[in-house]
């Protein structure tokens, strides 16, 4: 299991973009989002972490692996697909 957290992540659309973006790189891989706690959690089959972070980047958002969080998340300044300020 590869898990990101993606701290710019606000609503179910940007769910659904994630998923959609994870899909389009690994379409049989078992992706899991928890809205919640901002945890993207893919159980891949074809893709490996870099291209699963190159996909959600490229969706339009920040993943960070979850072996590299430390401390709070931060969102500064950021948007979200929806242009929720978070």
């Amino acid at each position: 299991m590869i898990a990101f957290e993606v701290n710019d992540m606000a609503c179910g659309h940007c769910v659904s973009t994630i998923t959609k973006a994870l899909k389009a790189t690994d379409r049989d891989a078992r992706v899991q989002i928890d809205l919640a706690t901002h945890r993207v959690q893919v159980e891949p089959v074809s893709a490996d972490a870099n291209e699963l972070a190159q996909a959600i980047r490229d969706a339009g958002y920040t993943p960070v692996p979850v072996d590299a969080v430390v401390g709070e998340p931060t969102t500064q300044n950021r948007r979200s697909c929806c242009d929720h300020g978070l």
